[in-house]
């Protein structure tokens, strides 16, 4: 090669490259989708499950449990909208031990791509997973009597929220799911973790109500400052008192943070991971 054309070559390669990871992680994201239309049981299971929750605590435990000044219904939406994107977020960490066991990473190390590629349109299909649950979560908590008490625009910054919390909280999963040995290890360390995050919270009942070590971690819990969040945005609930944690009285800031946070620290992490695992 000439030295204009090894100048050439040098000059492009940014901007060529650019249009390759985008093109790269879009192909990824479709063979995900794609993945979700040849295996419905996933949307399937996906749908049903926060159907499920709301029905399940709406009714059954609707009529026994007060919430001074509102209505458990309202109270508990912003929990099962928290849970469900949360628990969405695990598919990164299984699917990834799922293409590891069965080989498909080596395929896609042959193929000159970009390592993020893979783990962009993982996190990317997890991402269209939680909107269909949350669209479905909605739809049907405005059937059983759930209500929207803020501007649609603060309900919409809401929904986004959740959203991006479950998105960065997936690229965590994602490193998990490559540093665990088979899909079933992911789905035992999902549970062990995220069960306490979600049920020592205030997602399903109030903090307050809680035993003093348990409330204590329920109010410096990244959960309930999500729950915390979208209630106010959804304006089913007012914003903390004095008395509560700062991350209570300040929920849309703490999770902002939070979401910025495991990203700088887990998609470097995640990418580094999948090279070392592309490289044996």
């Amino acid at each position: 090669m000439t030295p204009e054309a090894t100048r050439y070559t040098t000059t492009v390669l940014p901007a060529s490259g650019l249009a390759t990871w985008f093109s790269d992680g879009w192909i990824t994201t479709r063979r995900n989708l794609i993945k979700i239309k040849r295996v419905p049981d996933i949307l399937v299971f996906t749908t049903l499950q926060p159907i499920m929750f709301v029905l399940l605590f709406s009714y059954v435990y609707g009529g026994s449990i007060e919430i001074p000044g509102s209505s458990y219904k309202e109270f508990i939406m912003a929990g099962i909208f928290a849970q469900t994107v949360v628990f969405g977020s695990t598919y990164s960490g299984s699917a990834m031990a799922q293409d590891l066991k069965e080989g498909i990473i080596d395929r896609f190390r042959t193929l000159p791509m970009s390592p993020s590629a893979v783990l962009v349109g993982r996190t990317n299909g997890d991402l269209l997973i939680n909107l269909i649950s949350m669209i479905v979560m909605i739809i049907t908590g405005l059937i059983v009597g759930w209500r929207v008490r803020s501007s649609p625009l603060e309900a919409l910054f809401a929904v986004v929220l959740l959203l991006a919390f479950a998105y960065a909280f997936s690229w965590v999963m994602a490193y998990i799911g490559m540093s665990v040995r088979s899909p079933e290890v992911i789905n035992n360390v999902s549970f062990l973790v995220l069960f306490p995050l979600t049920f020592i919270s205030n997602a399903f009942v109030q903090s307050d109500t809680l035993p003093t070590p348990l409330r204590v971690f329920a109010e410096y819990n990244p959960v309930s400052s999500l729950v915390q969040a979208a209630r106010e945005l959804f304006g089913n609930a007012p914003p903390a008192g004095a008395d509560a944690s700062w991350m209570q009285q300040n929920p849309i800031v703490t999770i902002l943070i939070g979401i910025v946070v495991l990203l700088v620290i887990f998609v470097p992490l995640s990418v580094r991971k999948f090279s070392q695992i592309s490289s044996r």
